[in-house]
Formats: C-alpha cells, structure tokens, sequence
C-alpha cells in the first residue's frame, strides 16, 4: 500500500508538508510503514540529521491515526512508538478516536480537524 502511494505521490516521503493518516487503526502497521519511510527520506535526513529531532518532526507533525477501541488503540501506541528506549517521543497524533459514523453522516473532516487541532 505505501508503494502505491508513493507510485502514485513521487516524492511524497521526501516533502516535509505532506502528511499521512490511517482513520481507523487496527494494528498499527501502515502508520509504521509510513514512519519508517519518513524516517528513512534523505531529504528528511538532511532537513533533520538528528534520530530523535526527525522522529519527534515525523510523531508531531507528519502521521495522524485513530484507533476505534482502547485495546487497539494500546497496541497501536505499543507498536508505533515502542521501538526505542533512548528516544523519547514528545508528541504524537494517535487518538483513541472511532470515525466511521462520522464517514457515514459526512462530518468526517470537520470532526478530524478538531481532533488534531488543524
């Protein structure tokens, strides 16, 4: 799915504008595909050659989700953000936050918007 995106975005990794989000989260895994492809852009790596300064830009400012449940909600945030003990991450845009009826009765991105605060 994230080659597809990209296939279809070139050079969406590599421009610090561009944002990601998965509106209901299940496991984690995308979100975290997106992150290491982020993390991994030598455009971010020379807007932010620090590890942590570019993960804590990618954690606060690229990725959003939303996870419909507290339990997969928890394991999102275990497998998103569990991947180091020495990097502390200090803000992040995973929710505990269930989407579909506001899909379904078209509020979607107003609902999102407050959400996240954009």
């Amino acid at each position: 799915m994230a080659d597809r995106l990209e296939q279809e975005n070139l050079g969406c990794f590599d421009d610090p504008n561009v944002t990601f989000a998965d509106l209901y989260m299940k496991s984690g895994m995308y979100i975290t595909e997106i992150m290491t492809r982020l993390y991994q852009s030598k455009r971010m790596r020379t807007l932010y050659p620090d590890d942590a300064e570019r993960l804590n830009h990618i954690f606060a400012n690229r990725v959003y989700g939303c996870a419909p449940t507290e339990i997969i909600y928890r394991i999102c945030l275990r497998y998103i953000l569990g991947f180091s003990d020495y990097i502390h991450i200090l803000k992040n845009n995973i929710h505990l936050y269930d989407t579909p009826e506001y899909a379904k009765n078209g509020t979607m991105e107003a609902e999102i918007r407050k959400l996240f605060d954009l």
